[in-house]
């Protein structure tokens, strides 16, 4: 099982903060101090069977970019990160939302970059039995170890099928290195993923800055998304996290760049992660969703371990020409 040594955590956390400058201590030191005396706090009510018979399209929120997707008779599983750390240093605010032994068998898992809090070595390890395939980005594949499962990378607008599943590697505005010093070569290695089945579909943004153009681009080519997974923080520091993440209201308007039908906000609230406190994101993501008019039955806010039913079996799947239409006009 791969760690990193204390030493090798200092040297990535640095290679991600170092541009924040001063802004850089009082993170490393709410960092240090609840490694040291907190302990996550625990999900009320974990669900132990996320299988719903009644839902075609349903997401459970783990925490961080780790999200439970079912589709029909499909599950997907997002970035997962269910250790206690990462980077070994970096501790959870909340523990995972559901446990390892309560998943189903996951018939794809899709890693969006290479950075330690979203490929997470030890948490794959643990997972590999419940895992039949998984996808990781252009240039991703040194950075996996060696799996009894298949595991491909994926270039960007480039399409693949999966146990049934077709994914597409879309652009995103990010960074794909995972050691600070692999910056220098690393320049790919990150993406955001659609996930399209049985007529539905889903977006999973993974971790990006605001680009509007890449945001179009995937709903031109892809025009019925039926729910976006979008990265809602890191907020604070501005400066430093703006060039690397979306903060609440850059993220809404991900979503309706996207057209897409319904938005579960994910990166926030599980690690001590910038200078954010507990509930700012999505503060800040209601305001943005009041400001902007958007319906608020579209963006679900869920609590880490919460899951949703966004269409049930039966039920007709939204117009989602009509919904594109409405949420573009809402920019203006």
């Amino acid at each position: 099982m791969r760690r990193f040594a204390l030493c090798t955590w200092f040297l990535v956390f640095s290679a991600h903060f170092a541009a924040s400058g001063c802004a850089f201590v009082p993170i490393f030191a709410r960092n240090a101090s609840a490694y040291v005396f907190d302990r996550p706090a625990a999900v009320p009510n974990k669900i132990t069977n996320p299988v719903l018979s009644h839902s075609r399209l349903s997401a459970l929120w783990v925490g961080h970019a780790t999200v439970l997707i079912q589709i029909d008779d499909k599950f997907v599983l997002t970035d997962p990160v269910f250790t206690r750390t990462v980077g070994q240093f970096s501790p959870r605010r909340v523990e995972p939302g559901i446990d390892i032994e309560s998943l189903p068998a996951i018939d794809l898992c899709l890693i969006s970059h290479m950075h330690i809090d979203h490929l997470s070595v030890e948490s794959i390890d643990r997972l590999e039995p419940r895992l039949q395939s998984m996808l990781v980005p252009e240039a991703g594949l040194v950075y996996v170890p060696n799996l009894p499962f298949p595991t491909d990378e994926v270039r960007w607008w480039q399409s693949v099928e999966r146990n049934g599943l077709r994914v597409t590697a879309v652009p995103v505005d990010h960074s794909g290195y995972r050691y600070g010093a692999d910056a220098a070569w690393m320049d790919r290695g990150y993406t955001a993923w659609v996930i399209e089945y049985n007529g539905l579909t889903v977006y999973f943004g993974g971790d990006t800055a605001y680009d509007r153009q890449a945001f179009v681009a995937t709903a031109k080519r892809f025009p019925s998304i039926d729910l976006a997974l979008l990265p809602i923080g890191p907020v604070e520091p501005a400066p430093m996290s703006r060039a690397n993440h979306m903060d609440p209201a850059e993220a809404l308007q991900a979503f309706i760049d996207l057209g897409a039908d319904h938005m579960v906000p994910i990166h926030y609230d599980t690690f001590f992660h910038g200078r954010d406190q507990p509930g700012d994101a999505a503060r800040l993501l209601r305001v943005a969703v009041e400001r902007r008019q958007v319906a608020p039955e579209r963006v679900h806010i869920l609590a880490i371990g919460g899951q949703r039913s966004f269409i049930s079996k039966g039920a007709p799947v939204a117009d989602h020409s009509a919904t594109q239409t409405r949420l573009i006009g809402a920019r203006q």
